[in-house]
């Protein structure tokens, strides 16, 4: 499999990593929309949000969890902060390995 967040998982590509348990694992991402920008994956290859099933449920857990931990660590966790994923073409998906990014650190607005 080709795929970069596979690679970040299997330590055959670099990452700065916030935060990482057995499920999932935190990173900056390359292109920052705020002054806190993380991304947060599972390490299993999980295209998109329409591939999820019953059996993923402890990953979908420690999703949500890891996402709480990585806002503490980056401070957003009082203010507030934006999760994101996209899911396939018209979601703007670039990346097919399901992902979420944690955004805040400024006041937000919704830009479509």
């Amino acid at each position: 499999m080709d795929c970069i967040f596979c690679k970040i998982v299997n330590r055959k590509a670099s990452a700065e990593v916030i935060y990482e348990d057995k499920d999932v694992i935190s990173f900056y991402g390359l292109h920052f929309a705020a002054p806190v920008h993380a991304l947060i994956i599972p390490k299993k290859h999980i295209e998109n949000i329409m591939d999820i099933s019953e059996a993923d449920k402890e990953i979908i857990y420690s999703i949500h969890h890891g996402i709480q931990e990585v806002a503490k660590i980056l401070g957003v966790h009082n203010d507030g902060f934006r999760v994101i994923t996209n899911t396939g073409n018209h979601g703007q998906q670039e990346v097919c390995h399901m992902h979420y990014h944690i955004i805040g650190g400024r006041q937000l607005k919704w830009e479509m």
